[in-house]
């Protein structure tokens, strides 16, 4: 992961206008098996209760994407003790219809880690097998009204993820795991990301 992550031309976007956020996609055994984390909103929250979500937030003043990453994933899922050394590399920028300009940030444990979600902003947190990015049928494609750009989905815990977190999980399939330089270009979301 780490080799096809350096390799990998990563797109900026110019954030002007924007507010700049990070999510971090963090990897770490667990049960003899390499995974990722998915959470899914707790349900009270105001803007996107309830969605499956990396974790993730907007950026402080001075903080990067890195350190963003490392810190909402100590906020909502209580993992500390990751440094910035446990970033392997960034994905593409990407624009969700919300107005944030998110960069995903891979994080790296080798060690199995402890998750204590936050309930005021986790529901549920769940450690993804990486083998089940593979599904034969993710990524799938929806036509929607309004928009030119299919919404993209990726089959996880047996049920279909909308972008902008599938567009993540799957852009990081394919650059870190396969080593194939895929691009966000034409993912669509639906309207009610929104939020």
């Amino acid at each position: 992961m780490a080799a096809n992550l350096a390799g990998f031309a990563r797109r900026a976007i110019d954030g002007a206008g924007l507010r700049h956020a990070a999510v971090a996609i963090l990897v770490s055994p667990y049960r003899r098996k390499a995974t990722f984390v998915l959470t899914r909103r707790a349900l009270t929250m105001r803007r996107n209760a309830g969605n499956y979500a990396l974790p993730g937030g907007n950026c402080e003043p001075g903080e990067d994407a890195v350190d963003t990453a490392l810190r909402e994933t100590a906020e909502e899922l209580g993992v500390s003790g990751l440094h910035r050394d446990a970033a392997l590399g960034r994905l593409d920028d990407f624009v969700t219809l919300g107005g944030h300009r998110v960069t995903p940030v891979v994080l790296w444990s080798d060690q199995a880690l402890t998750l204590a979600p936050d309930p005021v902003e986790v529901h549920a947190a769940w450690r993804i097998p990486l083998a089940e990015l593979d599904h034969p049928g993710s990524p799938r494609r929806l036509a929607h009204a309004g928009s030119n750009d299919p919404i993209l989905q990726m089959r996880l815990r047996g049920s279909w993820i909308n972008a902008p977190t599938a567009a993540w999980v799957w852009q990081f399939r394919e650059v870190a795991l396969h080593g194939r330089a895929t691009r966000l270009d034409g993912v669509g979301q639906p309207e009610w990301t929104r939020g």
